[in-house]
C-alpha cells in the first residue's frame, strides 16, 4: 500500500473519530445547558415562594397577636326598643374601635328585628306562614352582615399595624431564620431539588444578619439571591442568598451515563492512532529489509563469483597452470570463502541475539590495552588514507569484565566505520580516549568523515538501517554493525551514544562499569 493512501485512510478516520468526539462533547454540553436552566428556574421559584411563605407567616403571626388586642380595645353600646302596639322588639348594637390615644377610627350601627314573640309552643307548631320564614331571612342577613362589618374592623387594624409598624422592626426580629430553613427546604423539594445548600440573609444595603450554622465558601461562584417584604419601601427589604456546593455533581450526574461512550471513543481513537503508527513503522522496516536483502544479495555475489571464476580456471586445460597460479587461485578461493563465512556469521550473530540463546564467556580485561591494540591493528589501514590513529589514555582505573571475542568485535566495527566512511580522496584521522567518571569507565571513538545527519542519527543502532538504503553500493554492509555493536554494549550493562555533524564527523561514547576490586 502506497504511503499517500496510508495517509489519505488515516486523516479521514482520524476527522470522524474528532467528529464523533466533538458532537458527543457538544451533545453532554447542550444537556448540562438545559440541566443548569431547569436548575436556575426551580431555584427561582422555591425562593420566592419561600419569602410569600415569610410575608404569610407574618400576616398570621399578626392576626394571632393583633386581632385579640383589637378585641379588647373595641367597646359596644346595646339598646332595645319595644313596640307594644305592633307586639315587636327591636335590637340596637353599636360596635366602634379607637386607637391607642383614644381616636375613633372605625365605628358602626347594626339593627337587628324580631316578630312578634309566639304565643304557641314551639312543640306544637306544625306549619309556619311565608311572612316568618322572610323575617326570619333577613334576620339571619343581618347577623352575618353584622359579622362580617365586625371582623373587617378588626382585620382593617392588622393591616394598619402591618403597613406602618412592621417595616419598622429590624430583620432579625422580622424573620424566623430557621422556619425560613425549613420552608426553602421544603419549596426546593417540591421542585425536584434534594440537594444540600448554604444560605444567609442580609439588609438591602449589603450587611449579613444571619449565617446558616454550616455555611462554606465551596459553590460560591454560583448563588440565587431573592428579596424578602419586597413591597415594603427599598431600604427595609432583606434578602437572602442561597448558594449550593455540589450543584456541579448534580448538573452533571444527568449526564454521567455518556462518559463511557466518550471514554471508548477516545480508546478508539488511541487505538487507531497506535494502528496507524504500527503500519508506518511496518512499513519502514519491510522497506530496510527489501534493502538488506538486495545489499545482501549483492555482498554474497561479489565473493561467490570470485570463487565461481576461480574454480572455472583451475578446470579449464587451456590456463597454464603453474605453482604460483596454482597458489593464486587458491589464496583467492580461500579468502573469498572466509569473506562469504563472515557475512553468513554477521546474520547469525544478530539471530542469536533475538532468541537471545547467546552466552558470554566473560574475563577481566584492560580497556587501555585493549584500544591500544586494536589501534595497532587498524595503523595500516588509516595510514594508508594518509591519515592516523591518535589515542588519549586517561583513564587510571581501566579494568572491564567483558567477554573478549564480542565486545573486541563491536570496537572493531565502529573503527571499520570510521575508515569506511571517511571523505573521498582525504586523509582520516581517528582519536581514541578513555576516561573515568564517577564509578564508571568511559571511552570514545571520533572520526573526521562524513557525518551522520541529525534526522539519521536516532536510527543508525536500529536492525538492517543504513543511512545509504537501496542499491547504492558505495560502502559494502547490510546495515547489521551498529546494531550489533549496541546489543553487545547494552548486554554488558552500558550505554552508547552518537554524536554526529555532516561534513564534519562522527563520535561515539561508550560508557560501561568499572571493575573494582573487593
Amino acid at each position: 500500500m502506497k504511503k499517500s493512501t496510508i495517509w489519505t485512510i488515516a486523516i479521514v478516520m482520524g476527522f470522524s473519530f474528532l467528529g464523533l468526539l466533538y458532537v458527543q462533547l457538544s451533545y453532554i454540553e447542550e444537556m448540562a445547558k438545559m440541566k443548569q436552566e431547569q436548575f436556575d428556574e426551580s431555584v427561582t421559584r422555591s425562593l420566592y415562594q419561600a419569602s410569600r411563605n415569610l410575608e404569610l407567616n407574618e400576616t398570621l403571626r399578626y392576626l394571632e397577636k393583633d386581632v385579640s388586642d383589637v378585641e379588647r380595645r373595641a367597646y359596644t353600646q346595646d339598646s332595645v326598643i319595644v313596640d307594644g302596639i305592633n307586639g315587636k322588639i327591636q335590637e340596637q348594637h353599636e360596635f366602634a374601635v379607637s386607637a391607642d390615644d383614644g381616636t375613633v377610627y372605625s365605628a358602626f350601627e347594626l339593627k337587628t328585628f324580631a316578630t312578634k314573640p309566639p304565643t304557641i309552643p314551639k312543640a306544637i307548631i306544625m306549619k309556619t306562614d311565608n311572612s316568618s320564614l322572610s323575617e326570619a331571612a333577613k334576620s339571619m342577613q343581618e347577623i352575618v352582615r353584622t359579622r362580617y362589618v365586625y371582623q373587617k374592623a378588626l382585620l382593617d387594624e392588622v393591616v394598619y399595624n402591618i403597613l406602618y409598624t412592621a417595616s419598622d422592626k429590624p430583620l432579625k426580629e422580622r424573620v424566623n431564620f430557621l422556619l425560613l430553613d425549613h420552608d426553602i427546604k421544603q419549596e426546593l423539594q417540591n421542585n425536584g431539588i434534594n440537594l444540600a445548600y448554604h444560605f444567609t440573609v442580609s439588609t438591602a444595603d449589603g450587611r449579613e444578619v444571619y449565617r446558616c450554622p454550616d455555611f462554606t465558601e465551596q459553590g460560591m461562584d454560583k448563588t440565587y439571591t431573592q428579596k424578602l417584604f419586597y413591597n415594603d419601601p427599598a431600604s427595609k427589604m432583606g434578602v437572602v442568598t442561597i448558594h449550593f456546593p455540589e450543584m456541579n455533581k448534580y448538573i452533571y450526574s444527568s449526564v454521567r451515563f455518556m462518559i463511557p461512550a466518550i471514554i471508548f471513543t477516545i480508546v478508539l481513537l488511541v487505538t487507531f492512532i497506535f494502528t496507524i503508527f504500527i503500519i508506518f513503522r511496518q512499513k519502514r522496516y519491510t522497506e530496510i529489509k527489501n534493502d538488506f536483502i538486495n545489499n545482501m544479495t549483492h555482498e554474497l555475489k561479489t565473493p561467490i563469483s570470485s570463487i565461481s571464476l576461480a574454480a572455472q580456471m583451475l578446470n579449464d586445460d587451456s590456463v597454464p597452470k603453474g605453482p604460483a597460479m596454482q597458489k593464486h587461485l587458491g589464496g583467492i578461493i580461500n579468502d573469498e570463502s572466509k569473506r562469504l563465512r563472515f557475512l553468513v556469521e554477521k546474520v547469525l550473530q544478530m539471530s542469536m541475539f533475538d532468541r537471545k540463546s547467546v552466552s558470554f564467556k566473560k574475563k577481566e580485561l584492560d580497556l587501555n590495552e585493549l584500544l591500544e591494540q586494536i589501534a595497532s591493528t587498524f595503523s595500516l589501514r588509516v595510514e594508508h588514507t594518509g591519515g592516523k590513529i591518535y589515542t588519549e589514555i586517561e583513564a587510571v582505573e581501566s579494568a572491564i569484565y567483558v567477554d573478549e571475542v564480542h565486545f573486541q568485535n563491536a570496537i572493531t566495527n565502529l573503527m571499520d566505520n570510521a575508515v569506511k566512511y571517511r571523505k573521498p580522496d582525504e586523509p582520516v584521522d581517528i582519536h581514541l580516549r578513555t576516561w573515568n567518571e564517577g564509578d564508571k569507565l568511559c571511552f570514545s571513538i571520533a572520526d573526521n568523515g562524513l557525518g551522520i545527519k541529525r534526522e539519521n542519527v536516532k536510527k543508525i543502532f536500529d536492525k538492517f538501517y543504513r543511512v545509504h538504503t537501496g542499491n547504492v553500493h558505495d560502502v559494502k554492509g547490510f546495515g547489521l554493525g551498529l546494531a550489533y555493536v549496541k546489543k553487545i554494549i547494552n548486554l554488558h550493562d552500558g550505554d552508547i551514544r552518537c554524536e554526529s555533524e555532516v561534513g564534519k564527523g562522527t563520535k561515539f561514547t561508550i560508557t560501561l562499569p568499572m571493575l573494582r576490586e573487593e
